[in-house]
């Protein structure tokens, strides 16, 4: 197996490569893996102190929930897997607070105190809620590491994959049209014939409309590989991300090694 990265942005938290040689069988358990089971860090469980807010404690608690917080996977947990078993401790839990008394301003996820530095919202102008004059928030959460199975708050990225599209251009004799039908983000016309704009290539979905406008003359078709994309939510970079996809995956087929052992 190859693979070839075409983007990887930091900055924007994207990755985009192409394994060559593989299956979609595989490249789905890869995505799944990501989504569901990668762990991340979300509150999970909010003791309301103070609330005269417009929103309900319930309402509050949820917001709260849905806030991406950076994760590091290296200083945590699961509940399940620690030595604790789920009671609760430094090693598998943090503590948040939140204490806000304003007139007419919005609170902020930036005004979210962690008992961990490293752990904080990854976007900082999430807003809470509103306060008016004389109303007041406070709060303890509890965060714990979770996956994205149980809840969509732990989940730590979008991934997809398709197959790798050939583009065979012939005679086209209204390039114009073809190019206006994909919105000029996958052909373009030099000298008078219709070629392909290799950099937005992969970025672009190949539409059957193509072949339709073009009478025939641009057939698409797609290979064995796969260009594989992964957009994180900022809990995790890209990096991290897929590392721990593949090292559960390699946990769980060892695993399921050894229940078929077990089976002779």
């Amino acid at each position: 197996m190859e693979i070839r990265v075409l983007n990887n942005s930091r900055e924007e938290g994207k990755l985009s490569f192409i394994i060559k040689d593989t299956t979609p069988t595989f490249a789905n358990t890869l995505r799944r893996i990501m989504i569901e089971e990668v762990p991340t860090m979300a509150i999970e469980d909010v003791e309301f102190r103070k609330n005269n807010s417009i929103l309900y404690d319930e309402m509050i608690a949820h917001r709260l929930g849905m806030i991406s917080l950076k994760t590091d996977l290296k200083s945590y947990n699961l509940p399940e897997k620690c030595k604790c078993e789920g009671a609760g401790c430094a090693r598998c839990q943090l503590k948040i607070t939140l204490k806000a008394t304003k007139g007419s301003e919005t609170v902020y996820a930036s005004e979210l105190k962690s008992s961990d530095p490293a752990i904080k919202p990854v976007y900082p102008k999430t807003p809470i809620v509103k306060l008016l004059k004389g109303q007041s928030l406070e709060l303890e959460a509890t965060a714990v590491l979770g996956k994205g199975k149980m809840h969509t708050k732990w989940s730590p990225c979008l991934a997809y994959y398709k197959h790798k599209p050939i583009i065979e251009i012939g005679n086209v004799k209204n390039p114009e049209e073809v190019v206006e039908a994909t919105h000029g983000n996958i052909f373009e016309i030099k000298n008078g014939k219709l070629e392909v704009i290799k950099d937005n290539l992969f970025k672009y979905d190949l539409a059957g409309v193509v072949e339709e406008v073009s009478k025939g003359e641009v057939k698409i078709k797609y290979d064995n590989d796969i260009i594989f994309y992964i957009e994180s939510w900022g809990q995790l970079s890209c990096k991290e991300i897929l590392n721990k996809s593949i090292d559960i995956f390699n946990e769980t087929f060892d695993e399921f090694n050894e229940e078929i052992k077990e089976l002779k």
